[in-house]
């Protein structure tokens, strides 16, 4: 567990750099120059046309330093979901395989406890440390050194409870993410807002231009920041549904694969 959370860490790191790198070119090469080209062309339409009103270009909605950070985040935010989708995903592939291999009409004794944990503890290093598998196992130590199937019970919940919580609190970094990009908008807006106050003795003497810029800064930044956010919010939401899903399943699977199985001998049951 150590190590996946260690690489885990390091995948994050990484990810950011590239993103960082990815975004910050395409703004550089495409986005801004555009942007640059849109709005001089609007200008001179204007000069030649007053009764002209310029279009709304993608180029001039995304130019500013604060779309930008918005969308490196929401990036960055994909591809932390993508990562924990695919550990999910990886995890409920167990869920279709028959790792105990037990028989109907065959019960499980405390005694067999550890012959039928061979098969689990035999997977691959990877595979041992999904939910399933770990679940599988403490049923079964518990059951063997307990002999009760109450106990036994009690330990797979415990394992899945704590599994859900430690998936939940893993998320934390995406929610800062989702809670930032909205309040990175609203920077945007104020400094917009800001810069057309600044302005507005211009506008008092008939000249508008640096304000209409201004606050196309503001609320350019607010609406990227809140679709972006949107997007972010829906996405992350599927992924705490899969994860649920997955824990609740790892118990219907314990009950139905293992815990009906189980059986105390009735000499110790009357003891």
């Amino acid at each position: 567990m150590k190590q996946n959370y260690l690489s885990e860490v390091i995948y994050q790191i990484f990810a950011l750099i590239i993103v960082v790198i990815l975004v910050h070119a395409v703004y550089v090469a495409v986005i801004r120059p555009n942007a640059d080209y849109v709005e001089q062309q609007q200008t001179l339409m204007q000069e030649a046309d007053e009764s002209y009103v310029p279009e709304r270009s993608l180029y001039v909605i995304l130019r500013d330093i604060e779309q930008e950070t918005c969308i490196i985040l929401m990036l960055w935010a994909l591809s932390i979901i993508g990562m924990k989708t695919r550990r999910t995903m990886q995890e409920r592939a167990l869920l279709d395989r028959e790792l105990l291999q037990v028989s109907d009409g065959i019960s499980i004794l405390p005694d067999d406890a550890r012959h039928y944990a061979r098969p689990v503890q035999a997977l691959p290093d990877l595979e041992k440390t999904y939910l399933l598998p770990r679940a599988l196992l403490a049923g079964l130590h518990r059951f063997g050194s307990t002999r009760s199937i109450q106990d036994a019970s009690d330990t797979i919940k415990d394992i899945c409870n704590s599994e859900s919580d430690r998936l939940d609190s893993e998320l934390s970094i995406v929610r800062y993410i989702a809670w930032a990009i909205p309040s990175i908008g609203f920077i945007g807006t104020v400094r917009g807002i800001g810069a057309a106050l600044s302005q507005a003795h211009q506008a008092v003497s008939g000249d508008i231009l640096g304000v209409t810029v201004s606050l196309g800064v503001a609320f350019n930044s607010t609406f990227v920041a809140l679709v972006t956010s949107i997007l972010l919010m829906f996405l992350l939401h599927q992924l705490l549904l899969l994860q649920d899903r997955l824990v609740l399943d790892t118990q219907s699977y314990c009950d139905e694969h293992l815990l009906r199985y189980l059986q105390v001998p009735d000499k110790e049951v009357l003891e």
